[in-house]
């Protein structure tokens, strides 16, 4: 049996990705939340998963609920940071092709960050849990990510996705259903690449995509 500080004895070598113990339980909870069910996931179960004693899981978490909370903010966290550095940089050239490859840049930034995650969090936003008043911060991490989806699409020409003006609202949806597709088992390497694209053509860009693609990948190669 080895220790991981006074008091916290560890049943036997960490099997899992982190620098510390309170990472391996946000990973086992990842696990465990997104394959068996929120519901149906108790912190003892967390602490095996880690190796260690149900005793010492409180010591980094009061609350079942307090993990959720760090791993439904983790997955908005890059693409919120990365949405704001975008949304605040130089925006001088206001030209149709430099506002879509701006809101292209942050969906495959954001769709990058859905389907590249160890585990796939984005299903717990549907749990009846994530919309409660205790995960208000989350809430309006993901409001706020929106809304800046919704500034960007506001740039492009023309009224909008059929006529709605929701050009914004569209590539959020489209980087959201991301999360469906890797549920299914459907998403591959390109798919982020394929959710930002088809935002894009359907705002009615298609003829545009080569060009907004490559000054999407400067923004993200500059500011990611």
């Amino acid at each position: 049996m080895t220790t991981t500080g006074p008091g916290r004895p560890r049943k036997q070598q960490p099997s899992r990705p982190g620098a510390t113990a309170r990472d391996e339980i946000l990973d086992a909870a990842a696990e465990l939340f997104t394959t068996q069910g929120y519901a149906n996931t108790s912190t003892r179960s967390i602490a095996e998963a880690v190796g260690i004693r149900q005793s010492s899981l409180y010591h980094h978490f009061r609350h079942k609920d307090d993990i959720l909370e760090v791993l439904l903010a983790g997955t908005v966290a890059g693409g919120l940071a990365f949405a704001r550095r975008v949304s605040g940089g130089d925006d001088s050239d206001h030209t149709p092709l430099a506002a879509a490859a701006r809101l292209h840049a942050v969906a495959l930034y954001d769709g990058i960050q859905l389907c590249d995650a160890r585990w796939n969090l984005g299903v717990l936003y549907n749990l009846p849990e994530a919309r409660s008043a205790r995960f208000r911060s989350f809430m309006a991490d993901r409001q706020e990510l929106r809304g800046l989806y919704q500034r960007l699409g506001a740039d492009l020409p023309g009224n909008g996705w059929a006529g709605t003006g929701q050009n914004g609202d569209l590539a959020f949806r489209l980087v959201e259903s991301l999360v469906n597709l890797r549920a299914d088992g459907l998403s591959t390497p390109d798919s982020p690449l394929q959710a930002a694209d088809a935002g894009i053509v359907l705002c009615g860009l298609a003829d545009s995509l080569a060009v907004v693609r490559a000054q999407s990948a400067q923004l993200l190669a500059s500011l990611g």
